[in-house]
């Protein structure tokens, strides 16, 4: 594959991870996940981002830079907009072959570098406004933009051709082949990258959600043509479109999301399981779309990116040993962490020697500012009016979350 020009002097350099590994050592990527560089050439030559050492992916680099007749060792500038290993991971061995080169950073980002690749020398610290000029009418203005999603971010804006080069905000997950921009891309590519895009956010970035809209914010007077992450597509034709979805995405976390359900349920020997169908049933009464995810057969990544953007969530699990059925508390302790926030919640489920688990997930939910409906909790098997108020609750959370959902749009 070759370098992939995006105007006069300026290309897209990338790899693209498919071997099996998990994203963040924690989240899967089925189909794979793009690592984008870019190489801007002026009189003097920049680097922006870089690598790690993942599934060939310097080797793969170096190949595409000599197919515009660029070596590492004719670069001037390595601008690292963030310092997150799968970006700078090859950064010590890049430095051994270019030891001349100058590393354009933030404060803290100069601290990281030292930190993962103990370098020190040649790091010149920038901060918003500050500008870098290539010559041939090539210029960088920085922007720091903290917590999107580690506190040392920026972004790059080249100042004639008017890209954004964002680093990890407006990513996505997924490889991207020879057609890389989102004009070249069919209706069901977009789908893909909608769903890979939420999914990322919802996984890497949404903690961080306030920082992302302070970034956008910050960003929205300049001039922009053409958004470059160093995950996924580049925005050619719409850049604002992947714009407004990241805002969308922020917005989730103080609520109203979408007029959408969850569904997170686990089940030890059926006896919760019986009763799921009559509460899907009861929220599909009120033509809400419902997602269902079961864990742990399902990696809690999927979950978390549809329960990020519903409004409201359903939980169904049994009483394990007093607490909740384990998956359930590794789901939760994620979407804790991940700042899923301002939901409308229900949650069933049996039990049967002893109860506990809805006190137990009473405690660990205290601090996810949830809007609860009544439980329904039953021994054993459940006879035809569990069924009932579990139909009924379903259908009552299904009218909660229309109405809540409806404040968005107004």
């Amino acid at each position: 594959m070759k370098a992939i020009k995006m105007v006069e002097g300026i290309y897209r350099v990338g790899a693209n991870i498919e071997n099996g590994d998990m994203f963040e050592g924690m989240w899967p990527i089925p189909n794979g996940v793009s690592l984008n560089c870019y190489l801007v050439k002026g009189e003097k030559t920049a680097l922006i981002d870089l690598v790690r050492d993942w599934d060939g992916a310097p080797l793969t680099i170096k190949e595409q830079l000599e197919s515009i007749h660029v070596s590492f060792k004719k670069i001037d500038y390595l601008v690292l907009n963030h310092l997150e290993p799968d970006h700078t991971g090859w950064l010590r061995d890049f430095i051994y072959e270019n030891p001349g080169i100058e590393i354009i950073t933030t404060k803290k980002g100069a601290a990281l570098a030292k930190a993962f690749s103990g370098l020190t020398d040649n790091i010149r610290v920038v901060v918003s406004g500050d500008t870098l000029d290539l010559g041939k009418g090539k210029e960088f203005v920085f922007y720091e933009i903290p917590n999107v999603h580690w506190p040392e971010t920026m972004a790059t804006f080249e100042k004639n051709s008017k890209i954004l080069f964002s680093c990890d905000a407006f990513g996505s997950y997924g490889s991207i082949g020879s057609a890389v921009f989102d004009d070249e891309l069919s209706q069901e590519d977009h789908e893909f990258f909608y769903k890979e895009a939420l999914r990322y956010y919802a996984n890497i970035v949404s903690t961080f959600s306030s920082f992302v809209l302070k970034a956008i914010d910050k960003l929205k007077d300049l001039d922009i043509k053409m958004i470059a992450p160093s995950h996924g597509i580049i925005w050619r034709e719409n850049p604002g479109k992947v714009v407004s979805l990241y805002k969308d995405f922020a917005s989730y976390m103080d609520g109203p999301a979408e007029a959408e359900i969850t569904v997170i349920w686990g089940s030890m020997y059926g006896h919760t399981e019986q009763v799921l169908n009559s509460v899907v049933k009861g929220i599909r009464s009120e033509n809400i779309p419902v997602h269902i995810h079961r864990v742990p057969d399902e990696d809690v990544s999927w979950a978390l990116a549809d329960a990020w953007k519903s409004t409201g969530l359903v939980f169904g699990m049994p009483t394990y040993e007093y607490k909740m059925f384990p998956p359930i508390v590794y789901a939760l302790d994620v979407f804790g962490i991940k700042h899923v926030w301002n939901k409308k919640v229900f949650r069933f489920g049996s039990w049967g020697w002893s109860g506990g688990a809805q006190k137990d997930f009473e405690a660990r939910t205290e601090k996810l500012r949830w809007d609860f409906i009544d439980p329904v909790e039953w021994n054993g098997y459940a006879d035809e009016e569990v069924h009932k108020l579990a139909f009924g609750r379903g259908k009552e959370l299904a009218i909660l979350v229309k109405e809540t959902a409806s404040k968005k749009a107004d």
